[in-house]
């Protein structure tokens, strides 16, 4: 039986509650809507009716709850601090509103054996509903030629100051027809300020220009901007200077900066 629009809501509105004041956002959807934009070796193998919902990163995550966390977990071996935190809160989060629902929980640095990732955290953000994404297609007479151009999400209030966590399927949680689709809100809207998005993260991603496209209601804090220009690779050493005790032989993973391109965003 399909789930009415006012469970929907009673599942969203209940990890809104704890997860909104840690900094963070969820975007309900249908496993339909992202399988239908998807060639089928990218499909989420469920029924299409299913519930999931997407989870998003505001700038405000950081002080929230990563720092928070960090003084919390600062005497254990981490991977990735934010990964990390991130699944922390995410999980905890489940376990509390849903402990006897089974939840497939997907994080936007997670791959499949195959190596790609388990879920396009864009295309979900997109259908539904949280932020545009901007691909080369959605440019007409590209001035590119043949060369391939990574596209990039715009939330309506954030810019490009925020990121894509992880999606969230309730199995067994079937979405009737009262669910719409929201359709996302296009911040970019002329060809040029789209080339000119796609060309500010492509090719001088690391200066953040492509985040301000549109005039954002909130950006990474200074502290924030410093973790996240550091090199992987140095973050720790970072942390330390932050006074966070870290082990010496704890490492990063070292495909961040690649798998942040291909998701858009950190």
């Amino acid at each position: 039986m399909a789930a009415p629009i006012s469970n929907v809501e009673g599942i969203t509105g209940r990890l809104k509650d704890i997860l909104s004041r840690l900094g963070f956002e969820v975007y309900p959807l249908k496993v339909a809507w992202y399988n239908s934009v998807l060639a089928s070796s990218h499909h989420l193998s469920y029924p299409e009716d299913t519930l999931a919902v997407v989870v998003l990163s505001t700038p405000a995550m950081f002080e929230q709850a990563f720092l928070p966390f960090m003084e919390q977990m600062s005497c254990k071996g981490l991977y990735d601090p934010i990964d990390q935190c991130v699944k922390h809160y995410i999980t905890s989060a489940v376990s509390q509103c849903f402990p006897e629902q089974k939840v497939d929980i997907s994080y936007d640095y997670e791959l499949l054996p195959s190596r790609k990732p388990k879920f396009l955290a864009q295309t979900a953000a997109h259908v539904s509903g949280a932020a545009f994404y901007y691909q080369q297609a959605n440019v007409t007479d590209q001035p590119w030629a043949e060369k391939k151009m990574y596209g990039v999400c715009v939330h309506p209030r954030f810019g490009g100051w925020f990121a894509i966590r992880a999606l969230l399927v309730f199995k067994g949680v079937a979405v009737g027809s009262d669910l719409i689709q929201p359709v996302p809100t296009d911040c970019v809207p002329s060809r040029e300020g789209r080339i000119q998005l796609l060309e500010a993260f492509n090719f001088h991603w690391k200066d953040w220009s492509y985040r301000d496209i549109v005039l954002p209601v909130q950006t990474y804090s200074p502290k924030q901007k410093d973790y996240f220009s550091t090199l992987p690779a140095q973050r720790l050493a970072l942390l330390r200077t932050w006074g966070f005790l870290l082990k010496e032989d704890d490492k990063l993973n070292p495909s961040t900066d690649t798998q942040m391109k291909v998701n858009g965003h950190g």
